[in-house]
Formats: structure tokens, C-alpha cells, sequence
């Protein structure tokens, strides 16, 4: 077994390098991200609809969905560390997940009112997106 201090120098040097980029690798971090968003958005819809769940077994029931959904959102996230740095892998799916959470889930399924202070925050979250991810 690895000590810790030998996982860390290994993750820092391996990655993240330009030598690792390509059209290939452009494709499958942009699948991460989007397969994270989706699952988040899943996730966060399915705890919501436990909340209201009429029985134990039905409650139980989507939020073995949701947790489930919320472990591959976890699973992405450390692909996603294998190409890009943590700093910004954890941003953009962060925010994207604030975003999507908000704008698919909150308005558009479950039809929750959004006020213009929180759509601006929202337009804050893809600025703050956009600057930490530009390379």
C-alpha cells in the first residue's frame, strides 16, 4: 500500500500536463462534465421528490436513486481529476450543478419560483465559471 505523501506527489505530477491534451481527451472531459451535471441535477430532483414521498418505501426508494445518482456525480468528479486540476474541475462542476440544479430542476420540473436577484446570482455563478476555467 502507498504511503500518503507518495499518492500526493504522484497526483501532482501526473494529469494535468498539455502533453495529455487532444481532441480525445477534450471529448471525454466534456462527457465527465455533462454526465456530472446530468446525474447532478438527478441526484437533487430525487431528494426532492423524497421529501414529499407518500410512504417509508417510496422515500427510501428515491433516495436509493438519489444517492446513487450522487455516486456517479462523485465517480465523474474523479475522472474529471485526471485531466484537469482540482481547482477547476471542482469549480465548474460545482457551479454547473448550482446552475443546473436551479434552472432544470427548481424551474422547469418542479416549477419553483426564481426571483431576479437569484437569476442574477445565477449569471454570477457562469461568470465565475467561465473566468476559473479559461485556461
Amino acid at each position: 500500500m502507498q504511503k500518503w505523501s507518495d499518492l500526493i506527489a504522484n497526483a501532482q505530477g501526473s494529469g494535468t500536463t498539455a502533453a495529455r491534451s487532444g481532441t480525445r481527451i477534450d471529448a471525454l472531459v466534456l462527457t465527465l462534465v455533462v454526465a456530472n451535471l446530468l446525474f447532478n441535477i438527478i441526484a437533487n430532483a430525487c431528494f426532492k421528490v423524497s421529501a414529499f414521498a407518500p410512504s417509508r418505501r417510496e422515500f427510501l426508494a428515491w433516495q436509493v436513486i438519489g444517492n446513487l445518482s450522487g455516486l456517479i456525480t462523485v465517480v465523474t468528479l474523479t475522472a474529471l481529476l485526471r485531466f484537469i486540476p482540482l481547482h477547476t474541475a471542482f469549480v465548474v462542476t460545482t457551479g454547473l450543478a448550482v446552475i443546473g440544479v436551479q434552472v432544470v430542476a427548481a424551474s422547469l420540473v418542479f416549477r419553483e419560483p426564481i426571483t431576479s436577484a437569484q437569476w442574477l446570482g445565477t449569471a454570477l455563478v457562469v461568470m465565475g465559471i467561465v473566468l476559473v476555467g479559461a485556461r
